[in-house]
Order: structure tokens, then C-alpha cells, then sequence
């Protein structure tokens, strides 16, 4: 057998070291490099993943930010309401747990000892508990059950300007008003209880807690002491007329900021669950309903802005009735005397308003029905608005055009109203109505909502010629005289409207909708106010039922505001005379 001599020996023991060593220098490598990718490239995912393999995360609701009126007035806040859950893996007596906590949170032991019973990682025992009742609880140091600080919307105006508001359900959702319409700014960002698993993948119960963050807080255009007024004033008549309800709205004609909306009757937003869904509707934006007489002043606006017929012109006889189209339109108390443009409005002659619209034909009446904002939504920031009922001229029936003159045939919503109106007390400017007037970030800053002018419905000078005559609706011999507020003139309009009878199709001989919308002062409005009364017994018009509420509203809401009497204003420029 032949023998290796040393130097061969040592050079093949040399080799496979080098070989040996390269190996293990490349297995090095690898491992390097995977544990580098994985660091790098997955080292995120990875541990995300990991935390997910031994921790839970339980989403909490953000805190809503506040609601205040416009002078800083809360109308929304949170309570510290905590809540109590459970992790039943840590729980070995689920009844005997029941047991001590169920009268406490006021829940069956049975139906508590199933729900701690269970395999499940997380359960919430009761939602938003009063502080009192947590600390009785806490006190018991029962194993697998814990406790998160949440929040309960609260509503310290009670009904007051329930409509607007809304309210939200069991996780701080916004259901309905302001609430609804503003949750991506109210809720705020979520946070999480956090459980952590052991190596057997069992739930620890854990005091973890990522904070949620705090919403946005609104300050609205609402004034709680507006809304009061208008709110009492209202539900007042109401009361007094054993009306089935009413809207009463005040708005500031230039800007379109609503300053107060109430809606009878009225709700408890902290407690909408002892009311039927349907009473939570806001009806000044849902309900529609026809017009009436109300709607007469759009008619004499397209007269004045197109020239056709002159403020003092004869535009009537005076006769109690008219054929028109196979019908018989009638005048309630016919005046029996020639009668202008502005005596036709005053006295809201039915078969004046007809001719008016005659005259200016269907084109043109449907031109200005669709500027001053009717068949379309407002836009106001609140859910639900309806966009009302405005047919094409072209589906118009022969008498049509006179019955849509005196405000039938015609479907409108109270805010679209309010905001016609409020075209004449501006300078003729359709502007947007609105509820937001500012919102305030975390940092405490506020961004104001700018208003929002949509289009010119008429002339500045028709709008002055209209106003003129609106003027006399509330003169001594005016359908309107009842509204005639101490110390200002007042501009606006009455509206007794015959409601659908729904089992014979027909309009109805008993029930009515009285209305009366305008402005004070007339010269230099300050606000724009509607009332509507739904089914008033016995005396049903408008000048009679809702006119009062106007200048009763106008006079406190006026004083308020310290808007000074016109008669005051004009002493000094007397006296300088």
C-alpha cells in the first residue's frame, strides 16, 4: 500500500479547509443576508404580524367634538361615561361574576353568566355606564373584567333645538340633524383597548389603552335665545289654535345664517327612543306643502322685473270671481272696487294674483318660481331636504297657470320659502341657507363659513317696488295688519292654503295651513322671519293664526339683538332739521 509523503498530505488537508471554510463562508453569507432582507424589507410586516399573533386590538369610538351656538353657548357636549367588558378566557366562575355585577348593570345573571361563558376573546358587558356605578364595580377587583373611558353624547337645551341638532346612537354615530350631516368632523379618531395573548394564544386582560382623539367642535348660526323665543311663540299658537303642529323659522337675509328653526312638536334628542322615528324630522327641510297665498309675491316680482305692469297699475275690477282654462277661480271676500297691483297683494285677491299671472305668462312664471329657488334644494347643511314639487310647463294642465299664481299645484318646503323671501329683503340675491357658522380644529383655531350668494333672482329696484308693496300687506287695511311690530315697519306676505283631503283626493273644507312670511325692518332688514301653522281649528287665515307669532317674535327677538325702534333713530336727524 502505498503511503502519502507529508507534502502531499498538507496540501490536500490545505484544500479542503479552503473548501470547508468557503462553505461556511457562503452559509454565513445567506443567513446574513435573509436575516438583513427580513429586517429591512419585511421587518415592518413581520412585526406587525407578530403583534397580531399575540395581541388584540378592541376599536373605541374618538370623543365628538362640542356643538355651540354662535356665541359659544353649548347645545352638545360628551359625559364620562365609562364601560364595562369582559375577557371570559381569565374568567373561571362566569356565574358567580354574574351574579355579583348584574344588578349593578342592571342585566339578567343568566343572560350575563351565557355572554361570560363563551369562548369569544372580547365582550362588552354594558355600554357607558354612570362613573358611581364603575367605581362599585372597580372595587369588586374581579378578574377578566375591565373597563374603558368612553363618552355619552348629552344635550343640556333638553327639546330646545332638538330638530337641528339630531343625536347619535350607542357608538357616538350621528342618526340625525347637525349630528348626521357633520360626522366626519365631529367623531374624532378611534381608539383601542389593547388584550394580549400568552404563549397559549389566551387572552391576557391588559389596562392598555390608545387614546382616541377629540373631533372637531361647530359653532352653528344658531341663537339659543332666538330659538327660544321663536320656540315658546310657536308652540303657543299651536297650543292656542289646537293646531296639529307648526315650523316657525328666523333667518338673516343677507348671509343666509338660520338663527332659529323650530319644529312642532317638539323632541328630547337625549332620549329618541321614546319617540316615533317620524316625530324626529325636521319638517322645515322634509315636509312639503302648498303655499298658498304666500307664494303670490314671487308672481308680482316677475311682473315688476319685467316691466309689464307698474306698482300703481289697475290690474283688476274688483269682481269676486273669473272663468279661466273651464274653471271658476273666487275671491273669499271680494273688494268690489278696482284694484292695483299693490291693493291685488295687500288684499290677496286670488282673481288679481290670476290675471297677474296671465299676464306674464307660463314661461315666465316657471322662470321665476325656479330662480327664487323653488323645485330645488336649498342646500342646507342638514340631511334629508327635499327639493319640493315644481312641474314643467310643459305639463301643465289648461288652468294651471292661474292656480300655480295663487300658490297651488305647487309643493315647497318652509326653508325654501324663508329664502325667496329673503331675496326681496336683500336687494334681489338668492343666497344659501345655512346652520354652520365655524369650525374650530384642535389647535383651537376657528375657520368661519363664508356666505354663499347662488344667483340674482331680480333687480335691486324690483326688489325695492316689491318690498313697497309688501309694506301694505301689514297696513291698517292689509291681510297681514296682525304682524305690525312696535317700533318697525314690517314687509311680508299671508298664505291660507286648503290642504289635500287623502281619502277623497280633494282639497279639504277643514283643514288648512296658515302662514305668514316677511322681513323687519323693512327699509334695513334684520332678519326674515316664517311661521306655519298646520291645521289650526276653527279661524284658519294666515293674517289671523300666524301673523301674530311673527311680530310677537320680532318684537323679543328685536329687543334682544338691540335693534333700535325706527322712530328712535329719527329723532336726532329731526332735531337737526
Amino acid at each position: 500500500m502505498p503511503y502519502l509523503n507529508s507534502e502531499v498530505f498538507n496540501r490536500i488537508k490545505r484544500r479542503r479547509l479552503k473548501i470547508m471554510t468557503g462553505v461556511m463562508i457562503t452559509g454565513f453569507s445567506l443567513v446574513i443576508g435573509k436575516l438583513a432582507y427580513l429586517q429591512v424589507f419585511k421587518g415592518e410586516a413581520l412585526a406587525t404580524r407578530a403583534e397580531k399573533q399575540y395581541s388584540e386590538m378592541i376599536e373605541v369610538e374618538g370623543v365628538r367634538g362640542v356643538i355651540y351656538d354662535r356665541l359659544r353657548r353649548e347645545l352638545a357636549v360628551n359625559l364620562d361615561m365609562p364601560s364595562v367588558y369582559g375577557v371570559p378566557y381569565n374568567i373561571k366562575d362566569p356565574g358567580g361574576v354574574a351574579k355579583k355585577i348584574a344588578a349593578e348593570v342592571d342585566l339578567d345573571s343568566k343572560f350575563l353568566t351565557n355572554k361570560l361563558d363563551n369562548k369569544k376573546q372580547f365582550v362588552w358587558i354594558r355600554r357607558r355606564l354612570s362613573p358611581e356605578i364603575v367605581k362599585r364595580l372597580e372595587e369588586m377587583d374581579l378578574k377578566g373584567i375591565g373597563f374603558s373611558p368612553e363618552t355619552k353624547r348629552f344635550y343640556p337645551k333638553k327639546e330646545l333645538i332638538g330638530h337641528i341638532l339630531g343625536f347619535t346612537d350607542i357608538d357616538n354615530h350621528g342618526i340625525e340633524g347637525i349630528e348626521r350631516y357633520y360626522e366626519r368632523s365631529l367623531r374624532g379618531k378611534k381608539g383601542s383597548i389593547v388584550l394580549e395573548r400568552d404563549a397559549h394564544h389566551k387572552t391576557v386582560l391588559t389596562n392598555t389603552l390608545l387614546d382616541p382623539l377629540k373631533g372637531e367642535d361647530l359653532i352653528l348660526s344658531i341663537d339659543e335665545v332666538i330659538q327660544y323665543i321663536m320656540e315658546k311663540e310657536l308652540a303657543m299658537a299651536v297650543d292656542k289654535h289646537n293646531a296639529a303642529g307648526g315650523v316657525g323659522i328666523v333667518m338673516n337675509p343677507y348671509t343666509g345664517e338660520i338663527l332659529a328653526m323650530s319644529v312642532h312638536p317638539r323632541f328630547n334628542p337625549n332620549t329618541p327612543g321614546d319617540y316615533k322615528s317620524g316625530e324626529w324630522r325636521n319638517k322645515a327641510i322634509t315636509d312639503v306643502y302648498e303655499p298658498g297665498s304666500t307664494f303670490k309675491f314671487v308672481v308680482a316680482s316677475g311682473i315688476l322685473e319685467e316691466g309689464l305692469i307698474s306698482p300703481n297699475e289697475i290690474v283688476h275690477d274688483g269682481s269676486g270671481s273669473m272663468v279661466y282654462g273651464g274653471s271658476v277661480i273666487h275671491d273669499p271676500h271680494p273688494a268690489g272696487v278696482p284694484l292695483t297691483l299693490k291693493d291685488v297683494i295687500a288684499h290677496s285677491s286670488n282673481v288679481g294674483t290670476a290675471k297677474i299671472g296671465i299676464k306674464l305668462g307660463q314661461e315666465r312664471l316657471y322662470k321665476y318660481a325656479t330662480l327664487f329657488g323653488f323645485g330645488n334644494k336649498t342646500g342646507i347643511d342638514l340631511p334629508g331636504e327635499v327639493r319640493g314639487i315644481l312641474r314643467n310647463p310643459s305639463t301643465w294642465s289648461g288652468r294651471s297657470l292661474i292656480t300655480i299664481s295663487i300658490g297651488q299645484e305647487i309643493g315647497i318646503t318652509p326653508v325654501q320659502l324663508i329664502t325667496a323671501m329673503s331675496a326681496i329683503a336683500n336687494g334681489g340675491w338668492l343666497v344659501r341657507p345655512h346652520i354652520l357658522s365655524g369650525v374650530v380644529n384642535s389647535a383651537g383655531e376657528v375657520k368661519s363659513i363664508r356666505p354663499e350668494i347662488i344667483r340674482r333672482v331680480i333687480s335691486e329696484a324690483a326688489s325695492r317696488k316689491m318690498t313697497e308693496i309688501l309694506k301694505d300687506v301689514v297696513g291698517p287695511d292689509g291681510t297681514g295688519k296682525l304682524a305690525a311690530t312696535n317700533g318697525f315697519t314690517v314687509a311680508g306676505k299671508t298664505g291660507t292654503a286648503q290642504k289635500i283631503d287623502p281619502e277623497t283626493g280633494r282639497y279639504s273644507k277643514s283643514k288648512f295651513i296658515s302662514s305668514f312670511v316677511g322681513f323687519v325692518p323693512a327699509e334695513a332688514p334684520e332678519i326674515a322671519i316664517l311661521v306655519v301653522v298646520d291645521e289650526p281649528k276653527g279661524v284658519a287665515w294666515g293674517g289671523s293664526v300666524a301673523a301674530p307669532v311673527f311680530r310677537n317674535v320680532a318684537e323679543q327677538a328685536l329687543e334682544y339683538m338691540h335693534i333700535e325702534p325706527e322712530e328712535l333713530k329719527e329723532i336726532p336727524v329731526m332735531a337737526k332739521k
